[in-house]
């Protein structure tokens, strides 16, 4: 079964990074999402997707060039198994993210859900992208102008988008029935 956006092979692909990166995970982590057989509080890939739709609130973490991290809040879009945030570019994030591509994003409903996803960030919008059409962003821009009712690009001067490219992804979930079936 596809998911919201993915297609079978973005879901495999997707389900093939959730389950290494809760392989690679330490003991501590793999107790508490239940990885030791004894009880599961994961999402599969398919479930995942079904609970990332609209807009979700992630919050963002980007290192500054003294090494130190800056956190902060933007609308993510999980589409094709990859997140995609966007910013201004005068943004601190966005001049971290220009020099230092490496990110980290959370998002979390209270204790019922939390993904966590450790990547690098790809400039998409055309003005940045050497393919605008390769990097996804003509699908990615039709989706943002369904879900806010405008383009996002006219919200600022010089807006950039980007794909998160995950290496390490995990979906937390206490109760994936409850979670599916609420409004």
């Amino acid at each position: 079964m596809a998911g919201m956006y993915e297609t079978g092979t973005e879901l495999d692909e997707l389900q093939n990074l959730l389950d290494a990166s809760l392989n690679r995970a330490g003991t501590h982590l793999r107790s508490i999402y239940g990885a030791d057989g004894e009880r599961s509080a994961t999402l599969t890939a398919e479930q995942l997707t079904r609970v990332l739709t609209g807009m979700c609130t992630l919050a963002l973490s980007t290192v500054t060039a003294e090494g130190e991290p800056r956190i902060s809040g933007v609308d993510g879009h999980f589409l094709h198994g990859r997140w995609f945030v966007g910013t201004d570019r005068s943004a601190a994030k966005a001049r971290h993210l220009a020099a230092r591509p490496g990110v980290s994003v959370a998002h979390m409903r209270g204790e019922a859900v939390g993904v966590f996803t450790h990547g690098a960030a790809v400039p998409i919008t055309p003005k940045d992208a050497e393919d605008p059409e390769a990097s996804g962003w003509p699908a990615v821009l039709e989706h943002l102008v369904a879900h806010y009712g405008e383009s996002p690009m006219n919200w600022g001067d010089d807006i950039v988008y980007y794909r998160i490219d995950p290496h390490w992804m995990t979906a937390y979930c206490i109760d994936p029935d409850a979670v599916l079936s609420a409004p």
